[in-house]
């Protein structure tokens, strides 16, 4: 780790939340003749690949300068006063809960625009595009970067329009009926999300979460914490997507192109667990807890619809599509991260944070792999993917083959993987819950969820099987196998899963003394 001075940490959190906005501002903007290359559209998609890798290597050196021996506390914070007669404050801070996600996120949109300057998806202007990704970014690393309850609210808001555009103009089949769907969905949860916001801010008289989380909802009367945590949890559990509230999902993925789907799976379904950490856990514990049991059963029965829905997806002659299929596990996978947060456990709430990542680096990877079959095949159809093409990846495309299979294992939750310690830590927190939490109900739901992980295994290895094996027949038509650019954009998903699966304590030494404090008594 290297020592950068504080004043410089802020400078640069502050860049990277704001950085994009300006990026999208000036690819609206004619480019120089000199920087067009071959075109302008070529030069708007090379844009956007510079402000997005500026952004990862400052989001780098944050993470590089970060106090990783007080990850509990907040650094590179800006407090500045923005409307005093609600005191809400421009206030900014990264600890060891949001680092993690910030980082993450520069990473996704990075190699998103990367791709995309390779595989730009069809439809209106590059300019478009990449102003809208931009955006979308911005929103996104703000969400995780902001300490003040309306800013949250703001920044949680501003993604909505990117993506919903992003779905409308550049997706496939049906993307008008998805794209409203979804930006129907999410604003529906988000109006009923302010009013709890807006309670707890004028019943505390602050909204600034620091000062909420270290009052530890003492300036809240028990009533008041079950009324916000109701009207919150609503809006984070449509983002995030809990069931029942979860049905936009699919359809979003399945019209979406593939850096949308990368970015809706990999950083947008993280913001509304992230709300729960944030939010909900250390400002209204009481009103939390009361509603623990009901959020853990919702997400137990999350965990066997996704995956009893894949099982349905991935049988022959069920007319399966693959995005939709990988929609339906995250559906799934998104159920153990709200198991881990209801236990209220440090070890709940770190698997929780620990499966957050690991969804978004093996999903973001599975939804690359299935925008680089559909390339290749023109369907995402099971069947038509493992009987009319003839698409035995292993035998006409063995490196795309190999890695559909890692992806596949991985978001199984293969041991030594990423995706095996978040659902672990999730399972062993329903274990053993807070005290004050009913042990019978969550050793049911513990139960409920280990089987899921069976259920999990049985869809990802049937679409293994069927894609990936199976005797080539040579009058199907031929298949490339993984390109450079591709490779370039996959590999530091592969290598980061393999990491992370390996050596957990990277991620599980930064959250677990924010999250011991979150729990105790909010952050300093």
């Amino acid at each position: 780790m290297i020592d950068i001075n504080e004043s410089v940490m802020q400078v640069l959190l502050a860049f990277i939340v704001a950085g994009p906005l300006l990026g999208a501002v000036t690819a609206l903007l004619p480019a120089p003749p000199g920087l067009r290359g071959k075109s302008p559209e070529q030069a708007v998609l090379r844009h956007g690949v510079t402000v997005t890798g500026v952004i990862l290597i400052a989001a780098v050196v944050l993470a590089l300068g970060f106090d990783h021996d007080h990850p509990s506390k907040m650094q590179a914070t800006t407090d500045i006063s923005w409307i005093p007669a609600l005191d809400v404050r421009i206030h900014l801070g990264i600890d060891g809960i949001s680092l993690p996600l910030l980082v993450l996120t520069a990473l996704l949109t990075f190699l998103c625009a990367l791709y995309s300057y390779f595989k730009m998806p069809a439809g209106p202007t590059p300019k478009a595009f990449v102003a809208l990704l931009l955006v979308l970014e911005s929103g996104t690393l703000a969400t995780f970067a902001v300490l003040d309850l309306l800013l949250f609210f703001l920044a949680f808001e501003m993604v909505l329009i990117p993506m919903y555009f992003l779905i409308a103009r550049w997706g496939g089949e049906q993307r008008t009926q998805a794209a409203w769907k979804f930006i129907l969905f999410t604003l529906l949860g988000s109006v009923v999300m302010l009013l709890g916001l807006l309670l707890i801010g004028i019943k505390a008289g602050t909204f600034d979460m620091v000062a909420l989380a270290t009052d530890n909802g003492r300036s809240l009367t028990t009533s008041v914490q079950v009324i916000a945590v109701l009207a919150i949890g609503i809006g984070l559990a449509v983002k995030t997507p809990m069931w029942p509230l979860h049905s936009w999902l699919p359809d979003a993925h399945t019209a979406a192109p593939t850096v949308g789907s990368v970015l809706l799976a990999g950083v947008m379904l993280k913001m509304g667990t992230y709300g729960f950490v944030r939010i909900l856990l250390p400002i209204t514990p009481d009103g939390f807890r009361t509603f623990a049991p009901y959020l853990a059963a919702f997400a137990v029965v999350g965990i066997i619809y996704g995956s009893l829905a894949c099982l349905a997806l991935a049988k022959r002659g069920a007319k399966g599509d693959l995005k939709r299929l990988i929609a339906y596990s995250s559906v799934g996978h998104m159920g153990f991260v709200l198991l881990g947060i209801a236990s209220t456990t440090p070890t709940g709430v770190n698997g929780a944070l620990f499966a957050n990542i690991a969804h978004g680096l093996i999903t973001g990877l599975l939804f690359f792999l299935v925008g680089a079959l559909k390339d290749r095949t023109g369907t995402t159809d099971l069947d038509t993917l493992a009987e009319e093409t003839g698409a035995a990846l292993y035998g006409k495309a063995p490196r795309l083959g190999g890695l559909l299979a890692f992806a596949a294992v991985a978001s199984l939750g293969l041991p030594g993987l990423a995706g095996f310690w978040g659902e672990m830590l999730a399972l062993f927190g329903a274990f053993q819950p807070a005290d004050d939490l009913s042990r019978p109900a969550f050793l049911t739901f513990m139960a409920i969820g280990a089987f899921g992980t069976l259920l999990t295994a049985a869809y990802m290895l049937i679409v293994v099987r069927r894609v990936c094996m199976g005797a080539v027949r040579q009058e199907a038509p031929q298949l490339a196998d993984v390109r450079t650019y591709e490779l370039a954009a996959w590999a530091p998903l592969v290598a980061l899963t393999v990491v992370a699966g390996l050596w957990p304590k990277v991620l599980l030494g930064l959250t677990d003394p924010a999250v011991q404090q979150l729990l105790s008594g909010g952050t300093r």
